[in-house]
C-alpha cells in the first residue's frame, strides 16, 4: 500500500523526487489554500506530513487526519508544531537537526563580515560613483558570542576561530566538549561580547530572549547577527538600539512576519537583510529531504526514526 504524504515545504520542490523514488506518494501543499483543501479531500488518505518550523502543524489539523502517524519537519526549528498534541495522539515526530548546520553557518559568518566590514553599503556607494570609504573594525582579537551551541553554533565557532577571534556562548548548560567560554545569561554573554550572534532554537522558551537590557549590554560597539529566528530578540527594542546607535548594527536573516520587513528597518544604514536564506543550498536541501525520506522510511518499516523530536 503506498503511504500518503502531505508536503507543506515550498522551498524544497526539485529534491522532492527523493520521496517519490523512496515509494511514497506526494500531495504538495505550499499554500495555506491548497494545505486546507488538501487535508479537507484528503483526510482519510494522508500518513505522513512533511513540514517547517515556521509552517507547523497544529492540533486541529492532526484531529483532521485520523490516519496520520508521523511529521517529519525538514529543519531542526520545529517551533510551532505542536509536539505535546502530536504526543497525546501517539504521531512521531522528526526534524533535520544539523543537515544544514554547514550552509547556516556559512551565511552567518558572511551576514557578519558584511555588517561589520560595511561591504552593502561600500557596494552601493560604488554604484553611485560615490567611493564611500568607511573606517571600519577588524574581526581579529574580537570577542564573538553565539548564543545556542548546537549544531550550527558549533559550525559557526569553527568558521569564526579562522579570523582569531575569542568565542564564548550561552546554553543553559556548559559543554563538556569544547573550551569555548561558557556564560550562564544571554545577558553576561553580551556584556563580554563584540559580536552577539543568535543560533537557539525558536519557540516560547526563547521568546525576546534578547531584549532592551541584553542589548544595552552588547553597547554602541556591539553588532547583533540573528540566523536563529525573529521571535528570539524582541524587534521594537532592537529597531530602538538601532535608530538611537546603542548598538553599532544588526544583520538579520529571519522577520517576525515573514515576508513582511519593517520600513524602518529597510531605512536604516546599520543592517544587513536577507531573506530568510542561511539554510537554502544544493546541498543543504538535498540532504534534508534525504533524511526525511530516511525517517519515514525507518517509521514506516517499524524501526527506530533517525532524528526523533519530543517535547
Amino acid at each position: 500500500m503506498t503511504t500518503t504524504v502531505l508536503v507543506l515545504v515550498e522551498n524544497l520542490n526539485a529534491y522532492l523526487p527523493i520521496l517519490e523514488d523512496s515509494g511514497f506518494r506526494l500531495l504538495r501543499a505550499p499554500t495555506a489554500a491548497l494545505r486546507a483543501e488538501a487535508i479537507a479531500r484528503h483526510a482519510d488518505e494522508i500518513t505522513a506530513v512533511v513540514t517547517r518550523g515556521p509552517l507547523g502543524f497544529f492540533a486541529e489539523e492532526m484531529d483532521a487526519l485520523p490516519g496520520l502517524r508521523i511529521i517529519c519537519v525538514s529543519g531542526a526549528g520545529y517551533e510551532k508544531v505542536d509536539v505535546p498534541a502530536a504526543e497525546a495522539r501517539g504521531i512521531q515526530v522528526t526534524n533535520g537537526a544539523g543537515v544544514n548546520a554547514p550552509t547556516v553557518a556559512d551565511h552567518a559568518l558572511a551576514l557578519l563580515l558584511a555588517l561589520v566590514r560595511d561591504i552593502p553599503q561600500a557596494d552601493a556607494s560604488v554604484r553611485r560613483s560615490e567611493w564611500r570609504k568607511a573606517m571600519c573594525p577588524s574581526l581579529a582579537g574580537k570577542r564573538l558570542g553565539i548564543v545556542g551551541l548546537g549544531a550550527v553554533g558549533l559550525a559557526i565557532a569553527r568558521r569564526a576561530a579562522a579570523f582569531d577571534i575569542h568565542i564564548g556562548y550561552h546554553n543553559r548548560r556548559a559543554r563538556q566538549d569544547t573550551e569555548y567560554s561558557w556564560y550562564a545569561s544571554v545577558l553576561e554573554l553580551a556584556q563580554a561580547s563584540d559580536f552577539l550572534l543568535l543560533a537557539t532554537p525558536g519557540g516560547a522558551d526563547t521568546r525576546h530572549l534578547v531584549d532592551a537590557s541584553v542589548l544595552e549590554a552588547l553597547g554602541a560597539q556591539g553588532y547583533l547577527v540573528n540566523i536563529a529566528r525573529a521571535s528570539v530578540v524582541d524587534t521594537v527594542a532592537l529597531l530602538d538600539a538601532l535608530q538611537g546607535r546603542r548598538i553599532a548594527g544588526a544583520a538579520l536573516d529571519v522577520f517576525d512576519d515573514e515576508p513582511n520587513v519593517p520600513d524602518a528597518l529597510k531605512g536604516l544604514d546599520n543592517v544587513v537583510l536577507t531573506p530568510h536564506v542561511a539554510g537554502l543550498s544544493p546541498e543543504a536541501s538535498h540532504d534534508s529531504v534525504r533524511l526525511v525520506a530516511d525517517n519515514l522510511l525507518a517509521f514506516f518499516a517499524g524501526q527506530p526514526v533517525l532524528t526523533p523530536v519530543s517535547s
